[in-house]
This record gives structure tokens, sequence and C-alpha cells, in this order.
């Protein structure tokens, strides 16, 4: 139920701070008997002012301008009043006199909102995702720029338009630098992020309804790609004469026989090498991405690459398992290796991280669970993407069957010549 007050406006001059004759013009709001006072910031002389009726005396065009303006406040003052009823917000006259002043709550624009995530919450996100949320806002700038011709928009003017529009425009939209045009999947991260930020929103009460709510994400299901066994061996097996490529070539070796991603190879350190329950050494790490606890028993080929390490000088000055070196460049030499070892996959550091999925483990019987465990997945459903490009697991499998169905038939037919 919508309880009414008792609102009142009243316009007087303050005959105790009379300066050069005149007095200043304040305006007293009343909201059931409790007043708040504002300055209007005009002035006139006393014997010019009707107290009865709040306004000045007179005809002339400077009186006539006053009293328009006063007319002016009064409909401000009275607008406030309705704002804050029609928003079953509490009425005051505190509230109407901090929104006149421009001191009540302030909306939230969708660049502010960006700056806070990106800025207040930084401490919360890895550099690499980071990076993303930065692209992301670089798009949204240029969206608002191109499209709407405008620098900025208030959270409150988000909505499904507003999505399906950008939508299009990250699809349809064609860098002028080195970059590639935007995947359907590409977008859709974008899109994703934008959602996590349009979420604090939520959270924090910026904004009052989800633009979100009838919108779709809608993700092309992509094979991840992965090294079979034969070209996984010849990376392993070629020499490199070049110092930098050699040590590239063992760094992704070493990923195809972990698991491990980059950020976490880099961070490991000669502590993270321990001896398991069964006697063997294994790794123990936590994979940054996720905050999982992540333990993987050693495979003779990793355990080969850490002792080729072990007294590297620049590994023991920064005391880590291996010299540390940037993703960028980590994943650029990578394309020198594909080309000399004639791997036209698109090989980055992080196929080794498939290669080991599907390849090592998933290929040769290991159980997916032990793999999700292994990967550090929070959820199997994560692992079983890598499962479905696994074929020759299957057809291996399937052979198998073939081979028990084929035995159990020429049983059955023996049988029955014989019974015949």
């Amino acid at each position: 139920m919508q309880v009414k007050n008792t609102f009142t406006i009243l316009f007087w001059i303050n005959k105790a701070k009379i300066k050069n004759g005149e007095a200043p013009i304040w305006v007293r709001i009343t909201v059931d008997g409790i007043r708040a006072e504002i300055s209007i910031k005009r002035s006139i002389a006393p014997e010019s002012w009707n107290s009865e009726k709040g306004i000045a005396k007179g005809s002339k065009e400077e009186i006539r301008t006053l009293n328009n303006y006063i007319e002016q406040v009064r409909s401000q003052l009275f607008g406030f009043y309705q704002k804050l009823m029609a928003e079953r917000k509490l009425v005051t006259a505190e509230a109407i006199k901090n929104l006149y002043l421009g001191k009540g709550e302030k909306e939230h624009s969708l660049l502010s909102l960006i700056e806070y995530h990106n800025t207040d919450l930084r401490h919360t996100l890895e550099q690499a995702t980071f990076k993303n949320y930065v692209t992301t806002q670089k798009y949204i700038v240029q969206f608002l720029k191109e499209k709407l011709r405008t620098s900025d928009i208030f959270l409150s003017q988000l909505n499904y338009k507003f999505l399906t529009d950008f939508e299009y425009y990250l699809l349809k939209h064609q860098p002028k630098d080195h970059h590639k045009p935007c995947g359907n999947n590409t977008v859709m991260k974008h899109i994703e992020r934008l959602r996590k930020m349009i979420n604090i929103a939520l959270k924090n009460e910026w904004i009052e309804k989800d633009p979100f709510a009838k919108f779709k994400k809608t993700f092309t299901k992509t094979t991840r790609e992965c090294l079979t066994e034969q070209e996984l061996e010849n990376i392993e097996n070629k020499v490199f004469r070049i110092e930098r490529l050699d040590f590239i070539r063992d760094l992704f070796v070493f990923s195809c026989y972990t698991g491990l991603a980059y950020i976490d190879v880099m961070q490991l350190t000669p502590n993270s090498i321990v001896k398991g329950i069964d006697g063997e050494m294994w790794l123990y790490t936590n994979r940054q991405k996720t905050d999982t606890n992540v333990k993987v028993p050693l495979l003779p080929q990793a355990l080969h690459i850490i002792e080729k390490y072990k007294n590297h000088p620049k590994a023991e000055n920064s005391g880590t398992l291996f010299p540390v070196i940037s993703n960028q460049k980590l994943n650029s030499y990578l394309k020198e290796i594909a080309d000399v070892c004639a791997i036209e996959k698109n090989l980055t550091f992080h196929l080794a991280r498939h290669t080991f999925a599907t390849t090592i483990t998933l290929t040769n019987g290991v159980p997916i669970e032990t793999v999700s465990k292994l990967l550090g997945h929070n959820s199997i459903r994560t692992t079983q993407i890598y499962a479905k490009v696994v074929e020759r697991k299957v057809s291996e499998d399937m052979q198998v069957l073939r081979n028990k169905i084929g035995a159990k038939s020429e049983s059955t037919t023996l049988r029955n010549l014989k019974c015949g």
C-alpha cells in the first residue's frame, strides 16, 4: 500500500543575511513535518518580496525572470517528490534536497562498471584473464562509438537489443590491425565476460533488470586439436642446434607428458618434485586457473627433462624448475618448431595439454576420472570434451568387441555343426 506524505514547498527570504540591500531567497521543503532548506542562489530587496505568495512583487523584466526561475525550482522539487513516490522509495525532505543538489544516488554507466571491474577487482583476475577483459572493453568502446554514436550509456539502457546488436557487430567487425576477425565462439566469450560484469552490477543493485534474461549464448561445438603419437615423436626426436628452440621443445614435451598449462609449468620449483605414495616421483602443484591441487606421477620423458635443467643457472636464479620465458615468446618459437617438424597444426603450448589428455592418457586406456584429476578439472564434464576426439581409442575398443563377437559366433557355429 502506497503511503501518502504531507508535502509542501515554501519560498522565503533570509533577512538575517541581507547583503548590499538584498536578502537571499531560500526554499523550504517539508515532508511529514520535517524540513530541509536550500538556497536557490538568488536574492532580492526585502520590500520587493511577497511573503504570502512566496514570489517577487512587480512586473519588471527582472522580476518576471526571477519568478519564472522560482517556478522552475518548484516544478523540479515536485518532480523529485513524484519520482521517489513512483519508485516506492522513502520520501523525505532530505532525499528531495539531495536529488535537487545532485547528491542523490548516481546512476552507474556501462564503462564505469567495466572500469570498476578491471581496476578494483583486478587482484581477483589472472594476468591472461585480465588481458581478455581489456580486449572486451576495447570492443565495447568501439561499438558504442561506431554504432551507437556515443561514448557511454547508463546501465539502465542495456537491454536485449543492445546485446544482439553487440553480437552482430563483433561477428561482422573487420579489425584494421593484424588480428583476425572474431569467430562465433570468440564473440560468445566477449559476451560472456560482459555478462559476468553485469552480474556484479545486479549484485550491487546498480541495475534493476537483467538484460541477459532472454539472451542465449550459442557456442559452436569444436574439436580440441592434439598431436598424434607420430607427430609428438617427430618433435621429441628432432635435433635442434639452436639452444632456444631446444629449450622450447623440451618445455612443450614436458607439458605433453604432465598436462600442465603454461603458467603452472613456469611456477614449478624443485620443491614441486616429491616422492609419491607408490615410491615414484610425482609433481605436486596448484593449478592457478582453478586454484585446484594437482598431483601428477612423472613419466620417464618428463623426469628426463627435469634432470636436464636441474642445474641450469637461469632456473637456479629464479628459484624455478625451468628458466622462465613469456607465453608470447614461447608460442612464437613453437611456430618455428612446427615448420621444422612439418607439423601443419597450430602448434601452441596449450596444445600440449590437449595432447596429454588425449594421445598420452585417454588413448592409452587411462580412465576419464583419472585424467580429470590429473588435469585439475573441477568437473568431469570439462574432461569429456577431450574424450570426444579420441577416435583411435573408440576404434580399438570396437575392434576388441568385434573379435569377441566373432569368437562367440564361431563357437556357436561349431556347436551347431557338432549337434547336427
